[in-house]
């Protein structure tokens, strides 16, 4: 493996030496404040935490490779951590190691089975983009073809489960996931998973074959990379280039089309879930371009959540109860989707604020710059803290939670202001 990643042993001794230092913190901050009143308890937890997330996110992102794309996945999973430590490992997201170009061409060769020279006609040494377990470089093919080449770093998938289970520890022992091991079980499971997949490079091959069917047939400015199977393998993804403009560029260009583009996004994305049954759940903006016609390039399917038909349902129905009101119908399905810790502990009024709050953006003409459901939210978050507990991070719907999320955020990058309501009521109203 590079230097980039380290040996086994060498990341092992890194993770334990993280780990030791933050359980001696730990105990250090209860004994400095075994006498405290509950106010400088709670202030000495809370700058602990900003301490043990920089610690975590500079750790990890040192390592690089298997480990930080751990750190990079627990990042998207920022419910089961203390806001201080999920916003410090947050920016593993926009971190991205550098890989001399000598071990990029062995890997292409290797895994091609023949020189760099023969199977492409160019191949530029700069990547114009790295993540945490490969990086992209343009090419191009033999018949002049213009394509962009994945390659993975050598040796990051044979660490990674190690290194999961090593960040695991590290995390319990610093007592820092809100959740009970039960429930950790099920999202290290569901990280662990995701991650093996991400690994596998045929997997997303397959992931963008299937994507790029299915939105061809509803929408042609959905706009998915083609495949270039002779030129891929578990490790090497060669895609058509579809270039495109930024999230930035995109926000600057007339409403008309920012609109297209918003609508384009919440219908593909609820197309996904509620026809596909699988999703694209990585909605950083750079994972997407724009083109002024209002189409939408959608990059990266490594990041894949497939859905089963009981969950599709009881999310559909938990929709359509909360377009009702109807709180005893929400308290069930919230039951069932394994959300909610104790039903009849949250007041009513505070959901009906909430259900106010979360359904404008998609049932009213809303003006995402002025962003007026965030900052009512933000409100909200100060009434409902000592209820908060009523509520648990689910594993069947967190990405969902995220991915809607991001797209709300990319609506707000991109200054929509447009009613949605005929959208939403197309994606939900649909029968099981």
């Amino acid at each position: 493996m590079s230097k980039n990643a380290s040996t086994p042993g060498r990341r092992f001794m890194k993770l334990a030496s993280m780990t030791a230092s933050i359980a001696t913190k730990t105990v250090s901050n209860s004994i400095r404040n075994f006498n405290a009143d509950e106010e400088q308890k709670n202030d000495a937890r809370s700058k602990l935490f900003q301490d043990i997330g920089i610690q975590i996110a500079n750790t990890l992102g040192e390592m690089k490779g298997a480990v930080m794309k751990v750190g990079q996945i627990a990042s998207q999973y920022k419910d089961i951590f203390p806001p201080e430590v999920a916003r410090a490992i947050a920016k593993l997201q926009r971190q991205a190691p550098a890989m001399p170009f000598a071990e990029i061409k062995h890997q292409v060769e290797k895994e091609l089975g023949k020189p760099l020279t023969q199977a492409f006609k160019h191949f530029d040494e700069q990547p114009f983009a790295a993540a945490s377990i490969g990086q992209v470089h343009l090419a191009t093919l033999p018949d002049d073809t213009q394509v962009v080449v994945k390659v993975q770093y050598p040796g990051v998938d044979t660490a990674c489960e190690s290194d999961l289970k090593q960040v695991r520890l590290a995390l319990r022992l610093m007592g820092v996931l809100k959740v009970d091991k039960k429930l950790q079980d099920r999202l290290f499971k569901e990280i662990q998973d995701s991650l093996h997949e991400e690994l596998n490079y045929e997997i997303e091959a397959q992931n963008l074959q299937v994507f790029r069917t299915f939105h061809h047939t509803l929408d042609s400015k959905i706009i998915i990379p083609q495949v270039y199977s002779e030129y891929s393998t578990r490790r090497v993804l060669t895609l058509s280039l579809e270039k495109g403009e930024s999230i930035e560029t995109a926000s600057t260009w007339d409403l008309k089309i920012r609109n297209d583009i918003g609508r384009r996004l919440i219908q593909a994305l609820g197309q996904q879930m509620f026809f596909l049954k699988r999703f694209h759940c990585d909605p950083h903006p750079g994972n997407f371009a724009f083109r002024e016609d209002g189409s939408v390039i959608i990059y990266d399917f490594g990041g894949v959540k497939t859905l089963s038909n009981d969950i599709i349902t009881h999310f559909k129905a938990l929709v359509r109860a909360a377009r009702k009101q109807d709180i005893v119908s929400i308290e069930e399905h919230l039951t069932t989707l394994d959300a909610l810790a104790e039903k009849g502990k949250f007041p009513d009024e505070l959901y009906h604020a909430w259900l106010e709050v979360l359904l404008r953006p998609l049932t009213t003409d809303y003006d995402f710059a002025e962003n007026s459901a965030h900052h009512d939210g933000m409100k909200l978050v100060k009434k409902s803290l000592k209820y908060w507990d009523v509520f648990k991070p689910s594993p069947d719907t967190l990405m969902v939670n995220r991915t809607i999320s991001g797209q709300y955020w990319n609506l707000i990058h991109l200054k929509v202001h447009d009613n949605l309501t005929d959208v939403f009521e197309s994606l939900v109203s649909v029968q099981d």
